[in-house]
């Protein structure tokens, strides 16, 4: 039996179920899980036919590979506790991403080879992006995570973009355009579409600049054996173990709301009554949902103004990580490039050796209207005028179009740009009636990350369990 087949429960329906889950990504199942421990009759309804969201792990040249969500780091408890749970019998659960040899860093089309990347820059550059960062995390000292909208300054912040904030600060250029690179990297989008209060509180709710952007002691320290959607796979496991039901394959298209419980009806005409639901989706596809009665206008705001961010994921493969015995880390960082970095994402086996980038932003959104033929080329271009001309000699491409997906519609998280926290931001996980919002984007933690949507499955449990019948 195939593993997902394993996550199909009987038909769902009846006025027995208690709640319904939109969605079985890690907020979703999250939810379901607690809420099945808790005794609860729980059906989860996935539009895929797989569970994981915004994970997805395939096999490759005799390895496993992320598509999606690939890396953990320090803090992020909730998914390292999750993944030390769930990892198989005997199977260190994590590893270290590989950093070992010299950075490639190409300031205006000279590609330099450096001990560490910071040493690539100019001093005057460097000095400025630390001073930079510095005045940025004075800002993000202020927010409150919890209610951004009542940060202090928070009209004054929510009112201009992190570019306009930045310019203000006059750095250097290249100062600038490393930040922008970080930028990109983390919201896959520009500075220039986000609001300067939403990067303060995305920041601070990651612990901080250096804690999003770095790679040991940071966001992208740890890689999960095996990868993470099979961690996702473990956790619809525990979901079904405890009673609850997983249906792939059932995208919902509406929820009615009917005052003493709910029906949720999916694409094909099939419904679920139940108490109460949890919609764990991104919030623009939230948004997408047909409710009666309609959700106040206020929310229906919110969805309009919060887009996911633009990314193609992609890996190269080689026979071996050839880079390593030439001393060089795999690491590219181009400010002003088409891929603004790459890693290594050889496994801990040591073969085959992969590369790992993304086109984010604006290059992402021009990268998927070129297609894949285009983005293989340009990759192994790039890659062969920074690390060599053995990058040639790869024998497979791997990518991934997330704002293509059709239950996703883009990556890594959602952004709000100006105006939108403070007008609307209440909205964001407010329940109405008898919906209640889970997913990344409505943690106070770690949003955007898959520890982040492990926080909002663990509230929105909470929230109904809490909740008068």
């Amino acid at each position: 039996m195939a593993a997902h087949d394993t996550h199909r429960g009987e038909p769902a329906g009846g006025p027995g179920v208690d709640t319904v889950v939109v969605g079985a990504g890690f907020a979703g199942l999250t939810a379901a899980r607690r809420l099945a421990e808790a005794g609860q009759a729980v059906v989860v309804l996935e539009a895929r036919d797989r569970v994981g969201g915004r994970t997805h792990t395939v096999e490759s040249h005799g390895t496993a590979i992320d598509l999606g969500g690939q890396w953990i780091g320090p803090g992020q408890d909730r998914v390292a506790a999750l993944v030390a749970e769930l990892a198989p019998l005997g199977v260190d659960p994590t590893w270290p991403q590989p950093t070992t040899g010299d950075d490639v860093v190409d300031l205006g089309g000279t590609p330099r080879r450096v001990a560490d990347a910071a040493g690539a820059f100019p001093e005057e550059d460097l000095v400025g992006y630390i001073e930079l960062v510095a005045a940025f995390e004075e800002v993000c000292a202020t927010v409150d995570t919890a209610a951004p909208w009542r940060t202090p300054e928070a009209d004054a912040l929510d009112a201009m973009t992190l570019d306009a904030w930045v310019r203000r600060c006059q750095p250097p250029e290249g100062a600038r355009q490393l930040f922008e690179v970080g930028v990109q990297a983390v919201f896959a989008a520009t500075s220039a579409q986000l609001s300067a209060l939403h990067a303060a509180v995305y920041t601070r709710a990651g612990g901080g600049w250096a804690n999003l952007t770095d790679t040991e002691g940071g966001a992208q320290q740890d890689r999960v054996t095996g990868g993470l959607e099979p961690l996702a796979e473990r956790l619809a496991e525990r979901v079904i173990g405890a009673g609850g039901r997983i249906e792939l394959g059932q995208p919902v298209r509406r929820i009615d709301d009917t005052g003493d419980g709910v029906v949720v009806t999916c694409e094909e005409g099939r419904a679920v009554a139940a108490g109460r639901v949890v919609v764990a989706l991104p919030p623009t596809l939230a948004g997408r949902l047909t409710y009666h009665p309609p959700l106040p206008g206020r929310r229906d705001q919110l969805t309009q103004r919060i887009p996911q961010g633009s990314v193609v994921k992609f890996h190269v493969i080689y026979d071996t990580p050839w880079w390593r015995h030439e001393g060089l880390s795999g690491v590219v960082v181009s400010p002003t490039g088409t891929i603004g970095v790459t890693f290594d994402g050889t496994p801990p086996e040591g073969t085959p050796g992969i590369i790992t980038g993304f086109f984010e932003g604006p290059n992402a959104t021009a990268a998927a209207e070129a297609g894949p033929a285009w983005r293989q080329r340009t990759v192994v271009d790039v890659l062969v005028a920074h690390l060599g001309a053995k990058a040639a000699d790869n024998v497979g491409y791997l990518d991934l179009d997330w704002s293509d997906e059709p239950y996703t519609r883009g990556c890594y998280g959602a952004h709000l740009p100006p105006g939108a926290w403070t007008q609307f931001g209440p909205a964001l996980a407010e329940p109405v009636g008898r919906i209640h919002f889970a997913g990344t984007e409505t943690a106070d933690r770690w949003g955007g990350y898959i520890d982040g949507a492990i926080r909002s499955g663990e509230r929105v449990a909470s929230e109904i369990l809490g909740a008068p019948a």
